[in-house]
């Protein structure tokens, strides 16, 4: 959890920001998270507005279809917001949570295999239940994972859609995360399943190495052959999702900074005030 920054927007809708959820080195999110609280000061929820050099319109497309969706392990949208005075907005219920560059900085380094080996099963069944009902997530990265004590839950649906239409080169546009794009969906594909598959293998080799695109030979053993095959160019060549899940479940072993560090953001949200009533609300 960060302070708001002198820029950030005092009012969502009719929620009032507390705080902003990402600290400024998570520039790769497709979108600015916030937890915010209602009027009455009793409901906190996690706000999400596009970023501001990005499409509004086509960012809020995709925010009307995750609030259609029920898929475990993405983060839901409960509300869709914004109009002509202000941008597009959505609501999910909040729950401490760490994206995954922010729980790698809480432990010091990349993750443990057990933990890694559990956030790529879930990661990978969330996956094969949104492709068995002919939906791609189209926004998977790692600052796209937020880790929770109830497991991992899938942000930034629809970044990819959001970003370009088909056709148009995607690569290099803000809040896409180049090491976690197909290479079929940066020259201006439709996103489709296999490019889901390879951003996970971009998104286990961050969480095991530190980075999105490792050599052969940094990644521990259990990872090698399905991020291999994950990353591959030819979309083809990838395995389905849910061929992967099988790899690893359970809960989710999380390290003990990484526990210390929700249990701080929680604290701070009890001790949060709301901020003096200003004028200021989504831009």
């Amino acid at each position: 959890m960060e302070a708001l920054r002198h820029d950030d927007p005092v009012r969502i809708g009719a929620y009032v920001a507390l705080a902003r959820l990402d600290a400024e080195p998570d520039s790769t999110a497709a979108e600015r998270r916030f937890i915010v609280r209602g009027a009455d000061g009793d409901r906190t929820f996690l706000a999400r507005l596009p970023r501001p050099d990005t499409d509004p319109t086509r960012w809020a497309v995709e925010a009307e279809g995750a609030r259609r969706l029920s898929i475990p392990g993405f983060l839901p949208v409960g509300e869709v917001g914004g109009g002509v005075a202000e941008l597009p907005w959505c609501t999910a219920p909040y729950v401490p949570a760490l994206s995954l560059p922010a729980a790698l900085r809480a432990h010091g380094g990349p993750l443990p295999g057990p933990v890694v080996r559990v956030l790529g099963a879930a990661l990978a069944r969330a996956l094969a239940t949104a492709h068995a009902q002919g939906v791609a997530h189209a926004g998977l990265s790692p600052a796209a994972v937020l880790l929770t004590t109830d497991g991992p839950r899938l942000s930034c649906f629809g970044a990819v859609r959001a970003a370009a239409p088909d056709g148009v080169q995607r690569s290099g546009l803000p809040g896409l995360d180049s090491g976690s794009l197909a290479p079929e969906q940066a020259g201006g594909g439709r996103p489709a399943a296999p490019g889901d598959v390879y951003a996970l293998g971009a998104v286990l080799a961050y969480a095991a190495t530190g980075h999105t695109v490792p050599e052969r030979d940094e990644l521990p053993d259990f990872l090698r052959e399905p991020v291999t095959a994950c990353l591959s160019r030819d979309p083809a060549r990838r395995p389905q999702a849910h061929r992967l899940v099988a790899s690893g479940d359970g809960p989710m072993p999380l390290p003990a900074p990484v526990v210390v560090a929700l249990a701080r953001q929680s604290a701070g949200l009890l001790a949060a005030e709301l901020p003096a009533p200003a004028d200021r609300t989504a831009h």
